[in-house]
This record gives C-alpha cells, structure tokens and sequence, in this order.
C-alpha cells in the first residue's frame, strides 16, 4: 500500500538519534511536521549561524512576569514563526495558560492545519518562565 501523505516530507527525526541498524532515524508525515513545530520553538534567532533569523523569539521572555502581557507578546511570537517557518500548516490559533501546579510552567496550546489534506492537529509546549524564581 502506498503512502498517500508524502506531500508532507521525510527529514531527520528531532531530536536526532540513531536507529538499531545505524542509520539516522527520520520522521515522515505529521510527525514531520509535529517535530518541525517543536524545533522551530526551541530555537532562539541567532541561535543558527547559517539561518539567524529562524526560530521563535519567545526565549527572550524567559525572565519575564507571569501576567497576561507576557502571555500576549508569546502567543505572538509563536503565531509569527510558525506562519513565517512552517509553510505546511495554517495556524488556527495559539493559546498561552499558566499551569495550575507551578508557577513558573506556561503551556502553549497550538491549533493548526495542515494545507495538504486539512488534518486538524494540536500540540501542547511547556515553555518555563522567570527560571531564577525559587518556589
């Protein structure tokens, strides 16, 4: 039986680890995607030497308070790298809660779909705030 998500691409699986056999493993499919939109958000412009500009900006918030504000300016800044490095998707909507448990944990919950075959997807990013903070 064929493949019939391959439009989505096969590349190095995030993050990188070495199968059994030796060989690299991969991801294809939504998982393709899935680890592109965890890569993307994990890393910091300026971060790649060759690409300074990819990435999400949102690492520059990680000593901000945890106030509605912040929780704006990093919806922003994941709807804008997602929308400017992720062609394969349309972002519906970013959502950024606090955590009831800890103080410091925001959860970032993406809505998304993908523009082949209108798939709807979502994933939840932990993204830790104000890191200096002891509890």
């Amino acid at each position: 039986m064929a493949d019939n998500r391959s439009f989505l691409g096969t590349g190095i699986g995030f993050p990188i680890d070495v199968g059994p056999d030796g060989s690299v493993r991969t991801a294809a499919g939504e998982q393709s995607i899935t680890q592109a939109i965890w890569l993307i958000l994990s890393t910091s412009p300026g971060e790649r030497v060759m690409n300074s500009e990819f990435g999400c900006g949102m690492q520059d918030l990680v000593f901000a308070p945890n106030t509605a504000a912040t929780h704006a300016q990093i919806a922003h800044h994941v709807q804008e790298s997602l929308l400017r490095f992720e062609p394969r998707i349309d972002v519906l909507d970013v959502r950024v809660e606090a955590s009831g448990d800890l103080a410091n944990l925001l959860l970032i919950a993406i809505d998304y779909r993908v523009r082949e075959n209108n798939a709807l997807n979502n994933l939840v990013y932990p993204f830790y705030i104000t890191e200096g903070i002891s509890q």
